[in-house]
């Protein structure tokens, strides 16, 4: 059975669409990479800084928990224009798909001067970030053709846990990238669950490293659908945001949900979406974020939005020196 179009809604499948489906193939080619690249990457013990902005921010967050949680070094991640001046790093590990953000670039230019070691990753190597990081890798099958970043910034997730696995510092909570990329591939075509995309609003919740990908759920939410999301770590939600939590709206938890927060969440009358726990059967949390993805082109789908032209963003922000400040 076949369902209309709805109104001002792509006929045919979206970037945004095609680069989520490409993402099992995307990591699987990151990992493959990685043997170029390991020397410019984090070493074990060092103290390291891993900065970005929007998808790339949250990316870092994400390996920040994971590199400290697997003993590999202290780690922290900052919004790029955030980053605290005079902090002492052994290493800043900037990630930018477009090499051209300003924020990121600037900071890139402050750290040469003060001798601080840099590497960037990002997709395409003709851009500003090849001259002024110290080491760059560049995952140019990952780049995209839509504004909405999903691909690219999963494949730089990818890397690094392929790396902290190589280095013997994958965190035992956390599976291996062999059975993310398995889990991703069944991700990328199982059924969303029913009744999400009618829904009004969506809280996405994580703990530890899922953190970043719930607040990065909720982005893509955000700019390919226009939709009401919003972020917390798991443990919070009680303190407050449970309070929208209500018939008609969805409550999705990446990794293991805190001990009765599922009962306390179907109290409230929400639809949880919890499929990405500790259980055999359950899936990879990096994996499950391919379904976020996947749900944001449906919202948008069935609320007429094209998701590969978001409204009032670009590819990559470039600003002028006025707007630096």
């Amino acid at each position: 059975m076949t369902s209309a179009t709805p109104a001002g809604a792509a006929a045919t499948p979206s970037h945004t669409a095609a680069e989520i489906a490409s993402q099992p193939d995307c990591w699987r080619r990151a990992a493959d990479a990685l043997p170029r690249y390991a020397d410019a990457l984090p070493r074990r013990g060092e103290r390291v800084a891993v900065v970005g902005c929007g998808t790339s921010w949250f990316m870092a967050q994400a390996y920040a928990a994971l590199r400290e949680g697997g003993g590999h070094g202290t780690t922290d991640a900052f919004a790029a224009s955030e980053f605290p001046p005079g902090r002492a790093y052994d290493r800043i590990l900037a990630l930018s798909r477009s090499g051209t953000t300003t924020e990121v670039l600037d900071l890139l230019g402050h750290a040469r001067t003060a001798a601080v070691p840099t590497t960037a990753v990002t997709a395409d190597p003709a851009t500003p970030v090849m001259a002024l990081a110290d080491a760059v890798a560049v995952l140019d099958f990952a780049d995209e053709r839509s504004v909405v970043q999903t691909r690219f910034a999963t494949s730089v997730l990818a890397l690094l846990r392929a790396h902290l696995e190589a280095e013997g510092a994958r965190p035992d909570c956390v599976r291996p990238l062999a059975r993310a990329v398995l889990d991703a591939e069944r991700a990328v075509t199982a059924p969303l669950p029913e009744g999400l995309c009618g829904a009004e609003q969506f809280t996405f919740l994580g703990r530890g490293w899922t953190y970043g990908l719930a607040l990065e759920a909720g982005l893509k939410m955000r700019e390919a659908a226009g939709a009401w999301t919003e972020a917390y770590p798991a443990m919070e939600y009680r303190h407050g945001p449970i309070s929208i939590a209500a018939p008609g709206r969805v409550t999705w938890v990446f990794g293991p949900a805190p001990a009765g927060l599922a009962e306390d969440i179907t109290r409230a009358g929400a639809l949880l979406v919890a499929e990405s726990g500790d259980a055999a059967a359950e899936s990879d949390p990096l994996a499950d974020l391919v379904r976020a993805q996947r749900l944001a082109v449906a919202v948008a789908g069935s609320r007429g939005v094209d998701p590969d032209r978001p409204r009032h963003l670009t590819r990559s922000v470039v600003l002028g020196d006025r707007q630096r400040t």
